[in-house]
């Protein structure tokens, strides 16, 4: 070998291990990129037992709720990482074979429209009614709910005063309707946007009591430091579902997958991990004040 083989065996050398390095390092950055994102949930089941077609491949996009302890654990769609709906979705994508989920803002009018896109489906605490399933649609049920009476601490509500109080219900949810055809108010409901806007009325004294789902009004009671109590609910016959729009291609899928998270006992798991601990009582449990 000559003197001046050995520079250029070593560059040779030096050039192929740079190379190497580059190509494990791409292969690196292609894994990470590919790595499953469930957030802090459990996912269990078959991956890829079910097929879903979704706007985004090998991603779940879902509309959530912000705002719910329990449901949805984070103040915004980039913090949520757990919560009852959140890894029931993470659930869902990982048995229909997809890596991630992705949450995506939607207003609850927009969703409701079912000309809302860029999601595939909504898990939102959303009662399934009749008039909805003509413009959307809708999952089996996941969820019994009803709606719950939130008050501040010590206001007395019965059968006999219902009428008499000042209603805060949020827009373009069942309540509206309850409330005006069963429940008769002297004053009609006042009708807000979000849920967080209904608390700060009733914090203000702009109403006596905010009707909305009986889990999430025992959650705001559970964090008001004793402020705000449930006196009751609605035994209304609520049931929750996904929505999906019409032209959606993925009902059938996701029906099959609620059904098989109810069978094998994963939606009652994350009910006891996120939803017992947060609500502070048992739903069922609160007395029904129907009018």
């Amino acid at each position: 070998m000559t003197q001046t083989s050995l520079p250029l065996a070593a560059k040779r050398a030096t050039w192929l291990y740079r190379a190497a390095v580059c190509v494990a390092l791409s292969a690196i950055t292609a894994t990470a990129f590919a790595a499953q994102d469930f957030g802090k949930c459990e996912v269990t089941g078959q991956k890829g037992s079910v097929k879903l077609t979704t706007v985004v491949p090998g991603t779940l996009s879902v509309r959530p709720v912000l705002g719910v302890p329990g449901w949805w654990n984070g103040d915004s769609p980039d913090t949520i990482k757990d919560g009852f709906e959140y890894c029931m979705a993470a659930n869902m994508a990982y048995r229909a074979g997809l890596d991630r989920v992705v949450l995506v803002n939607r207003s609850f009018q927009q969703i409701l429209t079912g000309q809302s896109q860029g999601f595939d489906i909504a898990l939102s605490e959303i009662t399934i009614t009749g008039p909805r399933k003509q413009v959307v649609n809708f999952t089996e049920p996941y969820f019994n709910s009803d709606q719950g009476i939130l008050v501040k601490a010590g206001t007395k509500v019965d059968k006999k005063n219902l009428a008499s109080l000042r209603y805060a219900v949020e827009r373009g949810t069942t309540a509206y309707d309850y409330i005006v055809e069963k429940v008769k108010p002297t004053e009609q409901p006042k009708v807000f946007n979000d849920p967080p806007s209904m608390y700060t009325a009733l914090a203000a004294g702009q109403v006596d009591a905010v009707i909305y789902d009986t889990p999430n009004v025992l959650l705001r009671a559970k964090n008001s430091n004793g402020a705000l109590e449930v006196v009751g609910r609605f035994d209304t016959g609520e049931k929750w579902g996904g929505l999906v729009n019409k032209d959606s291609p993925n009902l059938a899928a996701f029906n099959e997958l609620i059904e098989s998270m109810k069978k094998d006992g994963t939606l009652e798991k994350l009910s006891a991990k996120y939803l017992t601990p947060e609500l502070g009582a048992d739903p069922t449990k609160v007395p029904v004040l129907n009018p």
